[in-house]
Parts: structure tokens; sequence; C-alpha cells
């Protein structure tokens, strides 16, 4: 609750073009009392209150500026995401009155945790990231309130697990991290923290899959943001991103045998094709449709969907890929010819294999 008499007086009085001494004449008061109230050094009695009010054509509250804190918890969720923005040294201070008050809320209790994470981190005080541990910790047992999508058991373990990392216990940080290492998907986390303990061997083989994983999840996102930019005829960055993306992968494979990813690489041509054919390149995109026959031609003729064409496997055994294109390069290609609807990249490309 916040009260602003003193500033509203002075408002209102000056609104209404009236010095001191006549609001002071118009309410039987001396000047002085009208100069303490202004100045806050003194408060009016409710009735003289209510006769300001009426002089000034208002309502008590808005003379008073009587403003009610809004404690929903939605508010209070703002404030403290706001409040952590700008470490504003309040904000554990409102963290722990909203623990008071929703004790038992996934939301509350999950933003102050995150509160606690981000001050303790911030200033090494291990006191505030063990009281984050521990309200992460009781937000797993509030888990079934939870609606935000991003946020699941999976990402309350990992933070969980930089907390104990942070309190200097990197082999309970390990532990969760193995525990819950659904699809893969604290690798990297399993291999920095097995760096810092002096274990690089042990490390080797979550940075392998790690590496892997990351990088196939990067060239999807760099395909499909070149279909972004095909559909606004932003062909300079469709060419732009995929022929980053298929640099790294060129980087990565061994150059010996055959595997999936020439037939990841081939696909990914014929898109590169497609936005050099729209930069007014025909010549050059048919050049590069015809190195993406050979490699369709090499993967269909001996195919091979696992991984053994690449580096940095570290002797780990991986299974097979497969995509929804078709089960051939040549069918995959094909299929994205017909997603794109282009009939002049889907005519260069019967030149570039027409021969073949």
């Amino acid at each position: 609750m916040k009260i602003d008499l003193p500033e509203n007086i002075r408002a209102l009085r000056k609104e209404r073009k009236l010095t001191q001494e006549q609001l002071a004449d118009a309410l039987g008061v001396t000047t002085g009392a009208v100069h303490k109230w202004e100045a806050g050094l003194s408060v009016p009695e409710l009735d003289m209150i209510i006769r300001m009010a009426g002089l000034f054509d208002t309502s008590v509250d808005a003379l008073l500026g009587y403003h009610i804190k809004d404690d929903s918890r939605k508010a209070i969720i703002e404030r403290i995401g706001t409040g952590c923005r700008i470490m504003d040294p309040k904000t554990l201070a409102e963290a722990e009155l909203a623990l008071t008050k929703y004790p038992n809320s996934f939301e509350i209790v999950h933003t102050c945790a995150f509160a606690y994470l981000v001050f303790g981190m911030g200033s090494h005080d291990k006191a505030q990231i063990r009281r984050g541990r521990d309200l992460l910790e009781k937000a797993l047992l509030l888990l079934p309130q939870n609606k935000d999508p991003e946020i699941s058991e999976h990402t309350l373990y990992a933070n969980i697990s930089a907390a104990s990392f942070a309190l200097g216990e990197p082999d309970k940080c390990l532990e969760l991290l193995k525990e819950h290492n659904v699809g893969g998907l604290f690798n990297s986390d399993i291999a920095s923290v097995l760096l810092y303990s002096k274990k690089p061997e042990e490390a080797a083989p979550y940075l392998s899959k790690s590496l892997y994983s990351g990088y196939f999840e990067l060239l999807s996102a760099a395909s499909g943001f070149a279909m972004v930019f095909l559909g606004r005829r932003d062909y300079v960055s469709a060419v732009r991103i995929l022929e980053w993306g298929l640099d790294t992968l060129e980087g990565l494979k061994t150059g010996e045998g055959t595997g999936y990813i020439d037939k990841v690489h081939a696909q990914h041509l014929v898109l590169l094709a497609c936005a050099r054919l729209k930069t007014g390149e025909k010549e050059k995109a048919l050049e590069i449709l015809r190195t993406a026959a050979e490699l369709a031609a090499r993967f269909d003729a001996a195919s091979d969907y696992g991984f053994s064409s690449l580096k940095y496997l570290d002797n780990i055994e991986y299974g097979s890929a497969h995509d929804a294109l078709g089960a051939t390069a040549a069918e995959g290609i094909e299929n994205m010819l017909k997603q794109l609807e282009d009939p002049e990249i889907t005519s260069l490309w019967k030149s570039a294999t027409e021969n073949k």
C-alpha cells in the first residue's frame, strides 16, 4: 500500500491555481498547516481530508493516492521475474513473502527457486543456492500442478544438478544427470562435469553424442530456416545458412565410405541449388544438383544408415537413422522437390540426372 497525500495536495492545489495561503483560507487553517501537509511533515485530520476532497472535486481515495499492491500469484511472479532481471536486492524478501502466502503453489515455489539460484550463483552465496535447490526439490513434488510445457521433471533436475555443482558437489551433480539423461538430454552437461573432475576419457563418449545430436539439430534448423527464407524470397539468406550447415557437415565426414550423412547431404544440396537458382545462378545450381545426384546414387548403391563415415565418434556405437522424406536418397529428393513446388528446380533436377 502506498499513500501519496502530500504530493496530491500540492498537485491539486496548483492545478486549481491556488496558493498555499488561498487553500488555507478556504479550509480555515493556517498557511503553515498547508505547508506541513505538502512537505509531509504532518497529516491532516480525517475530516479535513474529506473537506479537501470536496474542495478539489475528487474522491478521498484519489486524494490519498491510495494504491493496493496486487498480491495475486501472477503479479508476484512478474515482480520476482523483474527483480531477477535487474538484480533488485528486495527480490528475495518478496520471494519469502510469496512462499508464506502460497507455500504449495508450483508456480510460486518454482519462481522463487529460480530467484534464489540467480542471486546465489551471482554472488556465490551457498546459503541462497541451497535454498534454491531445496525449493526445486519441493517443486518436484508439486509438478502435477505445472501448466508450462517448457518446464518438466527434466528441467527441474537439470537445475538441481547445476545447484549441486555450484555447491561444490560434482559427484551428486553427475549422479543426477546420469540418472535422468533421457534421450541423451544431458550428454554435454555430463561431459562438462567429467572434464571438471579430470576424467577426459570418460567424458569423450558423451562429447561425441552431444556433438552429433547438436549438429543434426542445427542442420535441421538450418534447412528449416532455408525453407522460411525461400518463402520470404530472401534467397541470399537461404544460401548463406545452407552453406554454413553444409560446410560444417563436410568438416565432420571422414571421407571414407558412405553413410546416412550422405543422404542428408544430397537433400540439403537440392535446397541450396534451389536458392542459387533464385539468385540467378542457374549454372551454379545445375552443378550443385549434379553433385547431389552423385551423392544420392552412391548412397543408394550401398545404403548404410549408420554413422561410421563420421569423425569424433570415439568408439561409441550408434544405431541407424532415418527420415520421413523417403527410404532412398533419390526418393527423398523427389519428395523434397514436391514440397518445394517449383517447376524450375524440378526441371533442372531432371537435367542434372538425365544421364545418370
